[in-house]
């Protein structure tokens, strides 16, 4: 795209002004260059974790490693009691895409209660609708398939820059540092096994049905008739794909509602939405979701790629930035040479003196 001389300086009067609004007024600023949410796509496919059916046995994260031929990961103070026997991750890595953490408070007498209790939260990618880690990788490595909704990175596109890794309000691309060309890693939901018509390896793993697999639309229809359960009821909590297209047939596991769980599915709209949904009867902050007032309905990309594209149409804030380094460098260099031409003169006026 070419713009003419007029144009070059009206943008960067325009651009001039603009930074002048954000600085005086961000918040209103942003909203106005903020562009339209993206929206799920109809046959996303989705997780639904119950905070309340785990019973933290970690098969799942077990089954994850096998299905990505990924390692046991035992941390240095863990390797005087653990040989290689036990997988004992601390938290996501390039070698655990799927982790169960546990919150714990008090005398952790009650599960799924926030006082003197604990519960579980398992964490892995949440596939979100409006990815942060798309929008800011500068090579596409990072994609979304149109159809499943699927986040996925491609390790022959991928720079290693690890703007995914800083971008994510989830922290879960991580960078795998050992080998010699590092690449980015974090759970694709099983795509490969997905395509063989398997499971996901967490979901099929999993005894209680804590993790359900499915279209994300009937995900949130069994979310929601969840949330309506009270202590004393009984459920038949479906297991696997709850559309049954995916693995083997498993019967329901019927379980006593022993906590109510809190009337609100984690994942409908936090930051434009996700594709893996939780129930919890504990806060989700206490669960390390980000949660809270502070935290907006819609992605982060879809702010940050408002402004970008502003500031880059026509390529004018780097014309202007690039114009104002090449006049500061001009006015150095005029500088310099103004110094050069007095020092001279007081040079030739010295020895005419001593002469």
């Amino acid at each position: 795209m070419s713009i003419n001389r007029r144009q070059f300086l009206r943008g960067v009067a325009a651009t001039g002004a603009s930074a002048a609004a954000v600085a005086a007024a961000p918040e209103e600023a942003a909203a106005a260059l903020q562009r339209e949410p993206r929206g799920r796509a109809p046959e996303a496919l989705g997780l639904l974790y119950d905070s309340t059916l785990c019973v933290g046995c970690k098969a799942c994260v077990a089954a994850c490693k096998s299905a990505n031929g990924k390692p046991p990961e035992i941390s240095a103070d863990q390797s005087d009691w653990n040989a290689g026997t036990w997988d004992s991750a601390k938290g996501l890595s390039a070698k655990t895409y799927n982790i169960i953490m546990v919150y714990q408070n008090g005398t952790m007498a009650a599960k799924d209660a926030e006082t003197d209790g604990f519960a579980f939260i398992k964490r892995q990618c949440l596939h979100c609708v409006d990815p942060s880690c798309i929008s800011c990788c500068p090579v596409s490595a990072m994609q979304k398939d149109p159809v499943t909704g699927i986040v996925s990175n491609d390790p022959n596109r991928c720079i290693g820059c690890r703007y995914c890794v800083y971008a994510c309000p989830f922290q879960v691309p991580k960078f795998e540092f050992e080998g010699a060309f590092g690449r980015i890693s974090k759970c694709e939901l099983c795509r490969h096994r997905l395509a063989k018509g398997e499971l996901p390896g967490c979901v099929d793993s999993c005894p209680t049905g804590a993790t359900l697999f499915g279209r994300v639309a009937d995900l949130r229809t069994e979310a929601h008739r969840r949330i309506t359960l009270k202590p004393g009821d009984t459920y038949a909590y479906p297991r696997g794909d709850i559309s049954g297209k995916y693995g083997e047939h498993r019967e329901p596991h019927e379980k006593v509602i022993t906590a109510a769980y809190r009337e609100e599915v984690y994942g409908e709209t936090v930051l434009g939405g996700t594709q893996a949904l939780y129930l919890s009867a504990v806060s989700f902050d206490k669960l390390g979701l980000p949660y809270g007032p502070d935290i907006p309905t819609s992605g982060y990309a879809s702010q940050t790629e408002g402004i970008q594209h502003f500031l880059y149409t026509g390529m004018i804030a780097p014309a202007a930035a690039l114009t104002g380094l090449i006049l500061l460098a001009r006015r150095n260099v005029d500088k310099h040479h103004s110094e050069a031409d007095e020092d001279a003169e007081d040079s030739q006026g010295g020895s005419h003196g001593n002469a």
